[in-house]
């Protein structure tokens, strides 16, 4: 049989038709493209995010744009927050077909030794529980539905490699890779593929704001000779969860620009 025989042809536009995708930390960046994407391609977006207002923004901007979206409130260090917004996607758009696990903060900078204590739990609950805590609640509905589905979360590059002053961090994305890859291995024969992409450093209005010398320094450590964009990001996420990337489960896929390969 040929390779042709065995591809499927897909419509990029309508790729998603008929889907409800739930996205979190979506009120900018990553997320927001992300959203984007998907609803670009025939999905219904919820944007989950913590903050109400810019989440509601988002909404608003995609709707204008002919996406059909929704904002909802998620704060991912809170089980019933998060189950919370599984149901108002199942509410809203009737179903729950495909989610990207998204949220996340920094933290502060310090050595493992000096590290502050509530600061890595803050983190670690936010970066690795609140990924749990949306398949925890995700899985179940998309499995109950008997349509299949699939699941991005949102790693990093420090899900591969150290960095110096970030043991919160790094801890957290090495945690998200593991659980990515445990939950593909319960699910994969019930239709739901779960993979993970790992960002390198992304262009933020953040980051534009550096130093001049310390922004140059960063775009220095990327063979790429720059720095990535969200709508980059994004479309790997896509593809993942697209039916092009049917065979693809349990693994990692960075976006970086060769950051991790020197």
């Amino acid at each position: 049989m040929s390779t042709s025989d065995t591809t499927p042809v897909t419509d990029h536009a309508s790729e998603f038709a008929g889907r409800a995708a739930l996205v979190t930390g979506a009120a900018s960046g990553i997320g927001l493209a992300t959203a984007r994407r998907l609803g670009r391609g025939g999905a219904k977006v919820v944007i989950a995010d913590y903050n109400t207002e810019g989440a509601e923004q988002a909404a608003a901007a995609l709707e204008a744009e002919g996406i059909e979206a929704a904002a909802v409130r998620l704060d991912v260090t809170s089980p019933e927050s998060v189950e919370a917004a599984v149901a108002f996607t199942v509410a809203t758009f009737g179903s729950l077909g495909l989610a990207v696990n998204n949220a996340g903060i920094g933290g502060p900078s310090a050595p493992t030794g000096e590290y502050d204590i509530d600061a890595y739990s803050r983190v670690v609950r936010t970066n690795l529980d609140g990924v749990f805590y949306s398949m925890r609640y995700e899985l179940p509905v998309i499995e109950a539905a008997g349509k299949g589905g699939a699941i991005v979360n949102v790693a990093s590059i420090l899900g591969k490699v150290g960095f110096a002053g970030s043991a919160a961090y790094v801890a957290a994305k090495h945690g998200v890779v593991g659980l990515t890859e445990t939950a593909a291995a319960e699910y994969s024969a019930k239709g739901i593929r779960i993979n993970a992409v790992g960002p390198g450093f992304i262009e933020t209005p953040l980051l534009k704001s550096m130093d001049q010398d310390a922004y140059d320094g960063l775009v220095a450590l990327h063979p790429a000779g720059r720095l990535g964009t969200s709508e980059e990001v994004a479309e790997l996420i896509a593809f993942l969860l697209s039916d092009r990337a049917s065979f693809i489960a349990g693994s990692y896929h960075l976006v970086d620009g060769a950051y991790t390969a020197v």
